[in-house]
């Protein structure tokens, strides 16, 4: 099954540019011209991926993402103008898992699209593939949270799923992959496929951020997600508690 994109753009020359430009790379791709639109649309369709314009006449780009958050597990690429950090910084803590500054070229929203989608759960595949893949299916434990990293949700020790977004999500599976490990913010950033800019830094450290205040009893004075000043992160994992 296609990847499905909706790109949500009040510009109608750059809306439709866009929309030529990933369909001929082979997703599949909707559009709208404001968040209203969008809303209409995604109340009978799903989607993979959705490429939101902040500044947009009427309802903001940045609401549409919180909204969409709650509606479906999507991944959320927003465009926004150059000069406007504050506007990607509130939309990464939002959630969102990249985002372009405009005027952009297409060439550069297919990279960050292709490396979004790598990250968001895949089209579902038929029940055959599915059931011969679930015993390779990985799974780690830190504490009282379990991990399914292919099914890419974290429980708690009740059970319960533990609301993370997919960014977070990343950066957790990085970690847990490469406990005990020294991370510098590039490494990080590189792991998760995050398109490097002079905020990159700044953006790992946002979902450390919002990470420690989901899985640590103390974020301030956190257990395993630990800042080494200078240096990086290390997630702790005591040896045999992966498994």
């Amino acid at each position: 099954m296609q990847a499905r994109i909706i790109v949500v753009e009040d510009e109608p020359d750059l809306r439709d540019a866009v929309a030529e430009y990933l369909g001929a790379s082979g997703y599949d791709v909707a559009t709208a011209e404001s968040a209203a639109a969008a809303r209409t649309v995604l109340e009978t369709q799903s989607f993979h991926l959705a490429i939101l314009d902040i500044a947009m006449p009427g309802e903001d780009g940045l609401s549409l993402g919180r909204w969409l958050r709650s509606k479906m597990p999507i991944g959320i690429i927003y465009a926004t103008a150059a000069g406007t950090a504050l506007d990607r910084i509130v939309g990464l803590e939002l959630g969102a898992d990249d985002y372009v500054v405009k005027p952009y070229e297409l060439r550069e929203v297919l990279a960050r699209v292709r490396s979004v989608l790598r990250r968001v759960p895949q089209p579902t595949e038929p029940q055959g593939a599915k059931a011969e893949t679930t015993a390779k299916r990985r799974f780690m434990s830190f504490g009282s949270f379990h991990a399914d990293l292919d099914g890419r949700f974290v429980t708690g020790a009740d059970g319960t799923v533990v609301d993370l977004a997919k960014s977070e999500f990343d950066v957790l599976e990085v970690f847990l992959t490469r406990a005990n490990r020294l991370l510098t913010r590039t490494a990080i950033s590189e792991a998760i496929g995050f398109v490097e800019d002079s905020e990159s830094s700044r953006a790992v450290d946002i979902r450390i951020m919002r990470l420690r205040k989901k899985i640590e009893a103390d974020p301030a004075n956190p257990k395993f997600l630990r800042t080494v000043r200078g240096e990086g992160y290390i997630f702790s994992l005591p040896t045999g508690e992966s498994n």
